[in-house]
Order: structure tokens, then C-alpha cells, then sequence
């Protein structure tokens, strides 16, 4: 995959002691893609990102149900297509009900049959679409997932913020064979 605003560096691009950041990135995602093509353009920016971005993701209290879920209203705050379209399939395969997802997509304020995705979806949304967390919605939160927990998610807002960011801003296009699923948002090339 390349990005349409910067080039997509190679490992050989990199200067010798920025070469295990490219590897870990390979070793950890199987693949460098993503903000990382961008990243790497700032190795130390790299390095940091991508060992939190495994942090937020793979090692917290928030089960991948739950993550997910987080990843995907932040997406679609940020009319993010590739952060989209890569994490639906994820969200499914983590229990999401697709009324749920397809909900989120179109935008719309998603019916529960779960207390905790409620609970989740309402504070991430408050979040990223209003900035600010009303005391009720964190109550909820901090009951639901305890003092670490809300920081954790609290970290993988931002972190999955940051990434759609940089995905938006270098344009950074699918991967070959994928089809967008934001219909509504700019689908980079």
C-alpha cells in the first residue's frame, strides 16, 4: 500500500538505526500499512506509536468486543474510511451485532441490547463528537470498567483519533481489493 502524500518508505529507506522500528512494526502487524507508512517518515514518532497503538489495543482491561466497538465510533467521528473499513470485519468478529455497526455507520444513535455497549458507545461519542464527557455518562463508565479501565479507553480514543487523523491528512488510500464501506466519506486512491 502506498500513501498518496508522502512516499511509502522501504526498510533499505531508513537509516541503520531506524531499522528495527520498520521490523517491529512487520513483526507486530505483519505488514507495514496504515499511519505507520506515514509515521515512519518520523522513525521516534514510529517507534512510540505504533508500541502504543499495540498497547490500546491488545493489552487492556476493555475485552476486543468492546475495543472495537470504541475504534468504530471514533472512526466514524472522524469520517475515517481505511480505519473503517479495516476494523469492521474486527468489530464483527468480536460479537458486534451488525444492526449495531450499521447503525454507527449511517450515523445514527444505535438501539443496545447490551448495557456495556451503551455504556461504551455513549462515552466515546461524547468524547469525540462534543469533547467533553457529561458526569452521568462517566459515572456509567467508571462503574463499567473501574479507574484503569476508563483510562484505557480513554487512550484508545486517542490513539485510533490520532491514527484517522494522519490517515485523512496524508490521504491515505484501501488497500488494493478493498471496497470502502463509508459510503459518505472520501475514499482516497
Amino acid at each position: 500500500m502506498s500513501t498518496s502524500r508522502l512516499r511509502q518508505l522501504q526498510r533499505d529507506d531508513l537509516a541503520d538505526e531506524h531499522k528495527p522500528v520498520y521490523d517491529a512494526i512487520v513483526e507486530s502487524r505483519g505488514a507495514v500499512a496504515g499511519p505507520f507508512g506515514v509515521w515512519l517518515h518520523s522513525p521516534e514518532f514510529a517507534d512510540r506509536a505504533q508500541r502504543l497503538g499495540a498497547l490500546v489495543r491488545y493489552e487492556t482491561r476493555l475485552d476486543s468486543r468492546l475495543s472495537e466497538l470504541a475504534i468504530l465510533v471514533t472512526a466514524r467521528a472522524w469520517d475515517c474510511q481505511l480505519e473503517w473499513t479495516l476494523h469492521e470485519p474486527f468489530a464483527t468478529e468480536a460479537g458486534l451485532a451488525p444492526e449495531l455497526i450499521e447503525a454507527i455507520r449511517l450515523g445514527q444513535y444505535p438501539e443496545f441490547d447490551r448495557d456495556d455497549e451503551q455504556t461504551i458507545y455513549d462515552y466515546v461519542a461524547e468524547l469525540v463528537y462534543n469533547r467533553f464527557i457529561q458526569e452521568r455518562t462517566f459515572a456509567t463508565a467508571l462503574d463499567l470498567l473501574g479507574d484503569g479501565g476508563i483510562v484505557d479507553l480513554t487512550g484508545l480514543i486517542g490513539y485510533y483519533s490520532m491514527a484517522a487523523m494522519t490517515l485523512n491528512a496524508f490521504q491515505v488510500p484501501l488497500p488494493k481489493g478493498r471496497k470502502p464501506t463509508l459510503v459518505d466519506c472520501p475514499t482516497f486512491r
